[in-house]
C-alpha cells in the first residue's frame, strides 16, 4: 500500500466520523439512527489505520480477496440501516394514523357542538350574568 493510499483511507474515515458527529451535534441525525453509521466509521478507521487487519479477517473468514470483505461489511451495514429506518417508518405511520383518528374525532365533536348551538348566535340565560347576579356593562358607575 502506498503512503498516498494509506493517507487517503485514514482521511476519508476521519472525515466520515467527523461528519456523523457533526450531524448529531446539530440534531440533524439522532443518536439512535447514528449507531450503525458510527460503527461503520470506526471499522473504516481501524481498517485504514491497520490495513493488515482486513487481510487477517478475510483469511480468517475464508474470503480470497480482502476487498470483497469490505463490500460485504458495507452491504451488511447498509442493510441494518435500512432495516432500522423501516422500523422507524412503521412506528411513525402508526402515530400518524392515531393522530389522524383523534383529529377526525375532534372535528366531529366540534361539528356536533356547533350544530347544537342556536342558529341566531345567542347564548342561554345562564351564561349571560356572572356569579354575582349582575351583568357587567363595562361602565365605572357605582352600584
Amino acid at each position: 500500500m502506498t503512503p498516498m493510499t494509506y493517507a487517503f483511507g485514514v482521511a476519508a474515515a476521519v472525515l466520515a466520523l467527523i461528519a456523523i458527529v457533526e450531524l448529531m451535534r446539530r440534531a440533524t441525525l439522532r443518536e439512535r439512527h447514528a449507531v450503525w453509521w458510527l460503527i461503520g466509521g470506526v471499522i473504516a478507521l481501524v481498517v485504514a489505520l491497520f490495513p493488515q487487519t482486513l487481510t487477517w479477517a478475510a483469511q480468517l473468514l475464508g474470503i480470497a480477496v480482502p476487498t470483497n470483505l469490505v463490500f460485504f461489511i458495507a452491504i451488511g451495514l447498509l442493510f441494518l440501516v435500512s432495516l432500522q429506518y423501516g422500523a422507524e417508518l412503521t412506528r411513525v405511520e402508526d402515530k400518524i394514523r392515531t393522530l389522524a383518528e383523534q383529529s377526525a374525532f375532534h372535528e366531529l365533536r366540534l361539528a356536533e357542538l356547533e350544530a347544537a348551538r342556536p342558529a341566531d348566535g345567542t347564548t342561554s340565560g345562564a351564561d349571560e350574568t356572572p356569579a354575582g347576579g349582575t351583568a357587567d356593562d363595562g361602565s365605572d358607575a357605582p352600584r
